[in-house]
């Protein structure tokens, strides 16, 4: 019933929301959108810094909540700084948050040996999760 699906701007995100369109549909839930904005931290200053534009951030979540209010879906949307190498964390903490019976990350196609090395986030969420995951593809 109760749905979180993690955003970027990548087309694989954007089959992610429809995935939790769906289920959300079926079931008479809720959605909650969710997108990390990533961040370094520098190792001579200790601040953070991103590449990613505040606006740019902002952005994926609105248009995610539309498509799915639209379908009649009750969402929600919000968006968390998080230290990168530790967005997978950061959804389980979202997931817990909002008490989501599942999570629905999107896959950026990695194979299992370059998930091994690069360690792809839908890869490190299926590893932590105390819920069901759907990843999309």
């Amino acid at each position: 019933d109760r749905i979180l699906v993690a955003v970027d701007h990548s087309e694989i995100s954007d089959r992610a929301v429809l995935a939790a369109r769906d289920l959300a549909s079926l079931s008479g839930g809720e959605v909650w959108v969710l997108h990390l904005r990533e961040r370094q931290p520098g190792f001579k200053t200790g601040m953070t810094f991103t590449d990613e534009a505040t606006d740019a951030a902002h952005a994926a979540v609105p248009a995610a909540v539309e498509i799915l209010t639209q379908a009649g879906v009750k969402a929600h949307g919000e968006v968390r700084d998080a230290i990168f190498g530790y967005a997978a964390g950061e959804i389980m903490a979202g997931a817990k948050q909002h008490d989501a019976d599942i999570i629905v990350p999107g896959s950026r196609g990695r194979s299992d040996l370059a998930g091994l090395i690069l360690g792809s986030t839908a890869h490190k969420v299926i590893h932590l999760a105390d819920r069901p995951v759907l990843v999309i593809r």
